[in-house]
C-alpha cells in the first residue's frame, strides 16, 4: 500500500532502503516479494471453488505498481481457460487495482499489458467518500453491487500503523463488505517492530499508533477471528506461508 513518494533513496541508485517508505509504498517492492512466490501457493482449482460462475470482478487493494495484479489476472485467466469455469455470456474477467500512491499507479498504468481487462486508480481506501466515488461507478458498469474477490497483499500493517486498532477493524469491515471472497496476507507482528525500527533509524519520524496498539502478537489470528465473528466470513483455506513468512488466507461470505 502506498501513500506518499518513497523516501530514503540511495544516492545514485534511485532505490529505497528496504522498509524506508513509511506508508508501504516501496518503489521496488516486487523485486523482494515477487508475485510468483504467492501464486505458487494458490492452486487454481481451489481458488475456483469460491466463484459461483459467470464473469468475475476482482479488486486488488494496495496494488503498488501492479505486478501482482497482472500476475493474478493471468492466473485467473488461465483458470478460466483450463477449467471453463466462466460462462461465455458473462462479463469475463476484470480486475481493478487501487493504491494511494499516484506515482505507483502511473507506473502500473503505463506498464499495463491488459488495458481492456485491468484498470488502475489512485485511491485512499480509508476515505469513505473516495471509495464511493471510485467503486460505485465501476461496479455499476457491470450491474454489480460487489466484487467477486478482493486481494489484500501485505496491506493490513500499514493501515494498522497509520489508523490504529479501530482503523484496522474499519478496513476489514470495508473490504469484506466489498466482496464475496477475500484473499488476505496479513503481516506478522515482527514486521511492525521492524517497520518502526527502520523508520526511527532513517530519521523519518515514528508511527503515532505503534505503542498504543492493543491488537498485536498473533495479528493474523486476530484478523481471522474478526472476519469470522464480525464480518460474516468463513475461512476457506490457508494456503501456507510465503518465503517471507506471511500467511495467505482465503475467506468467503457465509452462504
Amino acid at each position: 500500500m502506498g501513500e506518499v513518494k518513497a523516501v530514503g533513496m540511495k544516492a545514485g541508485k534511485g532505490e529505497c532502503e528496504p522498509g524506508a517508505a513509511p506508508f508501504g509504498n516501496f518503489a521496488n517492492y516486487y523485486r523482494f516479494n515477487p508475485p510468483g512466490e504467492r501464486l505458487r501457493l494458490i492452486p487454481a482449482a481451489e481458488l475456483a471453488e469460491v466463484f459461483p460462475g459467470g464473469g468475475v470482478l476482482a479488486l486488488d487493494v494496495g496494488c503498488n505498481c501492479g505486478d501482482f495484479s497482472v500476475a493474478m489476472y493471468k492466473h485467473l485467466r488461465d483458470l478460466k481457460q483450463n477449467l471453463a469455469w466462466l460462462s461465455p455470456d458473462g462479463i469475463d474477467l476484470k480486475l481493478l487495482g487501487c493504491d494511494i500512491d499516484a506515482d505507483l499507479i502511473q507506473r502500473a498504468t503505463e506498464s499495463n499489458s491488459f488495458p481492456d481487462s485491468i484498470s488502475y486508480v489512485t485511491l485512499d481506501v480509508m476515505d469513505p467518500a473516495s471509495r464511493e466515488a471510485v467503486f460505485k461507478p465501476y461496479l455499476d458498469t457491470f450491474h454489480r453491487t460487489s466484487f467477486d474477490i478482493c486481494f489484500c497483499m501485505s496491506v493490513t500493517m500499514w493501515i494498522h500503523l497509520h489508523h490504529g486498532d479501530q482503523g484496522l477493524l474499519d478496513f476489514l469491515t470495508c473490504v469484506s463488505g466489498l466482496c464475496e471472497a477475500l484473499l488476505i496476507e496479513p503481516q506478522p507482528w515482527k514486521c511492525y517492530r521492524s517497520a518502526a525500527r527502520r523508520l526511527r533509524k532513517l530519521g523519518n519520524g515514528k508511527f503515532d499508533h505503534f505503542k498504543t496498539l492493543a491488537i498485536k502478537g498473533d495479528v493474523a489470528q486476530k484478523i481471522q477471528q474478526f472476519l469470522i465473528t464480525e464480518c460474516k466470513m468463513e475461512l476457506v483455506q490457508c494456503f501456507g506461508s510465503t518465503s517471507w513468512d506471511r500467511s495467505l488466507l482465503l475467506f468467503k461470505k457465509y452462504s
